[in-house]
């Protein structure tokens, strides 16, 4: 039986949301939307494995080799099955506290990352105080490609 996974091109399109969610985790879909393109030379700009990658990495307590290896030939939900069945065990309660978290977390509250965070937010007219790091994630991702076609992704097909 074949399955697709979608794998978007980040040189033209942004990753999905790291408010989207697989199975529950925050950033787990924007963390797939990388690997994959590093899998297929298409990450763009992105960073795979990356600070906001590792949060969820850590939270499982798994590391980017195995999530990529996991990723290989699997679709989104198979993605979403092996991060509920390995790693640290996760109740869905403490998946949508971490999750939820994540979503409401602000660099502001960062000393070590506030004064860049001020100046990403006033870049993209964002206000530092009432945005959080999904916010202004978002918002990034829209600057970058407000000049690009939305719709570049490839259906790959595994067997």
């Amino acid at each position: 039986m074949n399955k697709h996974t979608t794998t978007r091109d980040l040189s033209q399109q942004a990753p999905h949301s790291p408010r989207d969610r697989i199975s529950g985790f925050a950033i787990a879909r924007r963390t797939l939307d990388k690997c994959r393109a590093s899998l297929t030379n298409t990450l763009g700009e992105y960073h795979y494995d990356c600070p906001l990658d590792k949060t969820l990495f850590d939270f499982k307590g798994i590391n980017g080799e195995q999530f990529t290896a996991a990723v290989r030939n699997s679709s989104d939900e198979e993605v979403g099955a092996w991060l509920q069945a390995n790693g640290t065990p996760k109740t869905a309660a403490e998946i949508k506290a971490w999750s939820d978290e994540a979503e409401a977390a602000s660099p502001m509250k960062n000393p070590e990352r506030r004064t860049a965070f001020i100046n990403n937010c006033q870049k993209l007219g964002l206000n530092p105080e009432k945005t959080t790091t999904f916010d202004w994630l978002d918002a990034d991702d829209r600057e970058s490609f407000k000049s690009k076609p939305a719709s570049h992704t490839r259906l790959i097909f595994n067997s």
